[in-house]
């Protein structure tokens, strides 16, 4: 039996790979410094830069760079993306688990003016605005802004009454309600924009809708009879004006015409009086001889005797007027 010693380690190789290993190390750490110092902002977002969890700055849309190895961290907040809140109900299949609650009766369930209960259902839609103020000065903004906008809703629901919130108050309450919440917002520092609040469904509890619906029926076939009888008014009113006015123009204008020709008799009277007055006779017989010749083409045959022709015995022919009596 033959002792053989094994091979010890060949320590050329260890030299051949030497250079390599020198080089390796260094390398890595440059792609950790370049991996941990580079980082890009989408052009949605905003990136918030933290050193040593500190805020630093917030920084816009593109390549930026970084103190590596966790000294900065950076946050991206998507400031142009519009996010939305459900209240009273909620969307099937939503991707954000904060867009409604699970108290979603209780949220909806709201108490009038008039001391009545009507069910609200809305809608928020909001960016951010300042991404240092919404992550670091409330711990929970997005229920936070749930707390609020239900408060603020509550509040202006309860100024107005059933009827106004179920009906002719939407729109307005919608803005008012805008305003309260955007108020709040700044006042918290929240760092939000409100965009909209929109009412969605806005009914009275279930158990007394049909007497509702009855009422809001009566008061629809009250507002068109009263349109219909405003149509009618409308229509007769100016047809009748435009009669009286006509009428009121022809009395008027008769009158003109019977003043102007009384006018024109009274001027011709004195004209003629003032002739009569320089020449009584020739005047005289000259309205005789007018008046004769408006009256004699009227009076068919004519007679013309001589009154003082005494001695004459007038003949008359009345052979024609025997044919014409014959036939």
């Amino acid at each position: 039996m033959s002792n053989s010693n094994p091979r010890g380690p060949d320590w050329s190789d260890l030299e051949r790979l030497q250079p390599y290993v020198a080089w390796l190390i260094p390398g890595i750490l440059l792609l950790a410094l370049l991996f941990t110092s580079v980082y890009t902002v989408q052009a949605e977002s905003q990136g918030v830069v933290l050193r040593f969890g500190r805020y630093v700055k917030t920084v816009d849309p593109g390549l930026r760079f970084k103190f590596p190895f966790g000294i900065d961290e950076v946050s991206f907040v998507r400031v142009k993306r519009q996010l939305k809140q459900e209240y009273g109900f909620g969307t099937p299949g939503a991707t954000d688990a904060s867009q409604y609650s699970d108290e979603q009766k209780e949220e909806r369930t709201m108490v009038t003016g008039d001391l009545n209960i009507a069910t609200v259902e809305w809608v928020i839609q909001y960016r951010v605005r300042d991404p240092k103020l919404f992550l670091f000065e409330v711990r929970n903004p997005g229920q936070t802004l749930r707390d609020i906008s239900e408060s603020v809703m509550r509040t202006v629901v309860g100024d107005r009454t059933v009827d106004e919130v179920i009906t002719i108050g939407r729109q307005e309450i919608e803005v008012e309600a805008l305003l309260h919440l955007q108020e709040l917002v700044d006042k918290y520092e929240l760092g939000l924009s409100i965009d909209q609040v929109q009412l969605k469904n806005v009914n009275p509890p279930m158990p007394v809708q049909p007497s509702f619906n009855e009422v809001n029926q009566a008061q629809q076939e009250r507002e068109q009879m009263i349109n219909v009888a405003n149509g009618e008014y409308n229509k007769e009113v100016p047809r009748a004006r435009g009669e009286a006015n006509q009428k009121t123009q022809a009395a008027e204008g008769y009158a003109l015409k019977r003043v102007n020709e009384a006018q024109g008799d009274v001027s011709r009277f004195n004209a003629v009086f003032a002739e009569y007055a320089k020449a009584p006779e020739v005047t005289k017989q000259r309205i005789y001889i007018e008046t004769m010749r408006q009256v004699v083409p009227t009076l068919g045959q004519k007679i013309i005797l001589d009154d003082q022709a005494n001695q004459i015995l007038p003949l008359l022919n009345l052979a024609p007027q025997a044919a014409r009596r014959s036939k």
